[in-house]
């Protein structure tokens, strides 16, 4: 079992990781508070921060908003692999958009999740994983500390207004948290590092997605065309990750994952 330091506990992915990871390895789970003041970081074999400031989602870098630079500055174990949870919005928008693609940020929030990539690297350099994830899949409507909005709370918003969009023939990637703790607790496994893309590999239409989500629900609802502007579609290639963690990640899983979210979603 590996010892594994999760920051960021009272947010959707800290917790989730926590409660898949703690019955395959020595987990604990603390606050970026707690975090900063933490006298045993270097007793662990892996680090993942979940934490983030408001501050770096929405303004231009700035040292004092980065959660990530302050955890790293503290850890001083040359064999402690950091796993820093990156953004597919690094790359510029495509089908199949690998890891040596070119990296096109256009927001505040990508360029700081690139520089800080880029800052972590010269700190740990082969004792790095950064992984660029896509939109994750999970329920986020008992956590109160949420500073994103993906794609599941705007369908949920909503739903629960009676309004479901047309997506048109737009498609997007997706993971859903039961298949991203899966993931991390392979990477773990296996010590990975590098650079991987964490998604499911393949193009997934927003029709599918909301007809999943919306499977229990009873609700009245109209049906309204989305515009809000062009829409951004793109896929991530996950070949380089999934060839060495070789577990099942496929449309179908993903299809469960969002028809047992609908039921808790609206039971």
């Amino acid at each position: 079992m590996k010892k594994v330091l999760i920051i960021g506990k009272r947010g959707f992915i800290g917790k989730s990781l926590n409660k898949f990871l703690k019955l395959k390895h020595n987990v604990k789970l603390i606050s970026f508070k707690e975090a900063l003041n933490f006298k045993q970081i270097d007793k662990y074999n892996f680090i993942i921060n979940s934490s983030i400031n408001r501050s770096y989602i929405g303004k231009k870098y700035n040292k004092n908003f980065d959660n990530d630079l302050k955890i790293a500055e503290r850890i001083n174990n040359k064999k402690t692999i950091y796993v820093f949870l990156s953004s597919r919005k690094v790359y510029k928008a495509k089908p199949n958009i690998n890891e040596g693609d070119k990296l096109s940020p256009k927001s505040n929030y990508s360029k700081n999740k690139l520089m800080t990539e880029k800052i972590l690297y010269r700190k740990f350099k082969n004792n790095l994983i950064i992984l660029r994830i896509s939109n994750i899949i999970g329920d986020k409507s008992k956590f109160s500390k949420n500073l994103h909005k993906t794609f599941v709370d705007i369908f949920y918003e909503k739903a629960k207004k009676g309004i479901i969009y047309n997506n048109k023939q737009n498609y997007k990637d997706f993971i859903s948290i039961q298949k991203f703790c899966e993931i991390i607790n392979m990477i773990i496994r296996k010590n990975l590092i590098g650079i991987y893309n964490i998604s499911i590999g393949r193009k997934v239409f927003l029709n599918d997605i909301v007809k999943w989500l919306n499977h229990f629900n009873k609700n009245k609802f109209k049906i309204v065309n989305y515009d809000k502007g062009p829409s951004v579609n793109f896929y991530l290639n996950n070949r380089k990750l999934m060839s060495k963690i070789k577990i099942s990640n496929d449309l179908e899983s993903l299809k469960k994952d969002c028809l047992n979210l609908s039921k808790r979603l609206f039971k």
